[in-house]
């Protein structure tokens, strides 16, 4: 396997470091929570790669150093999710948040959970990690907490949701289609139409919003944007059930 080498140099200096004459940097507590960020780190890189065998061991050394590590505990349960080991996550979420309230990692076991079918579950941790208005991922729980409510079927507080989303943070393309499909169900089309042209600004089409952009486009008369949405449908999604949905109305 290649390793950047930025995970090389790392593992160079981590080495001198703990060999290094003087008092053994292992046997400070500096030491040791320098070494123990480092093996995270060195953890996190092997999974963000993709090489989840390779990343367990560097997290395994920072628990070594720091059994109590929060942030060990959640990079070993984001490892053992992709690795479709729902168990041995969802132990590790567990061991990192006992350490106390991390909204990060709460909001990764949400989604952990909603992944699982777990809605209930998943709707309290990214409730949780709502109440954090400092979070810089804020408006992505807001997102979570929608996609949630549409599960749980509310889609009056999924909508809620998706628009507090996008006041924090109006470049996403998912809360804009989801809250847009949510308004046309409404018959709320002006509004629908405004959140939609936001997100063929920001995103290709899919199967939905195609669907979406065409029957918006035959309430608003707009008779070439509907013939071109149609053949991209079509064309790109003849089995789906959007295309299939969409021949059920003519």
């Amino acid at each position: 396997m290649i390793v950047r080498a930025g995970f090389l140099l790392f593992i160079s200096m981590l080495s001198a470091c703990v060999s290094s004459g003087g008092i053994a940097p292992l046997r400070t507590e500096e030491g040791r929570n320098q070494a123990r960020d480092a093996y995270i780190q060195l953890g996190i890189g092997y999974l963000q790669q993709g090489i989840t065998e390779q990343a367990k061991m560097p997290l395994k050394k920072a628990l070594e150093i720091d059994p109590d590590s929060a942030d060990a505990h959640a990079a070993l349960a984001l490892v053992f999710q992709s690795e479709l080991e729902p168990e041995l996550a969802d132990q590790h979420y567990r061991k990192a948040l006992a350490q106390g309230k991390n909204t990060r990692i709460q909001n990764n076991y949400g989604s952990f959970l909603y992944e699982q079918g777990q809605y209930k579950a998943a709707y309290e941790q990214f409730s949780s990690a709502a109440e954090d208005t400092l979070y810089s991922g804020r408006s992505g729980v807001f997102e979570n907490m929608g996609l949630t409510a549409l599960r749980l079927g509310n889609k009056t507080l999924a909508l809620k949701y998706f628009e507090r989303s996008l006041r924090l943070n109006s470049q996403q393309s998912r809360p804009l289609l989801e809250a847009a499909l949510l308004l046309y169900e409404r018959k709320d089309y002006l509004s629908a139409q405004k959140y939609y042209e936001s997100f063929t600004q920001l995103s290709n089409h899919n199967a939905r919003s195609l669907l979406l952009g065409l029957r918006l486009a035959k309430i608003f008369q707009d008779r070439n944007q509907a013939a071109s949405l149609q053949l991209q449908l079509k064309r790109l999604y003849p089995a789906s059930a959007e295309y299939k949905q969409y021949q059920s109305e003519q």
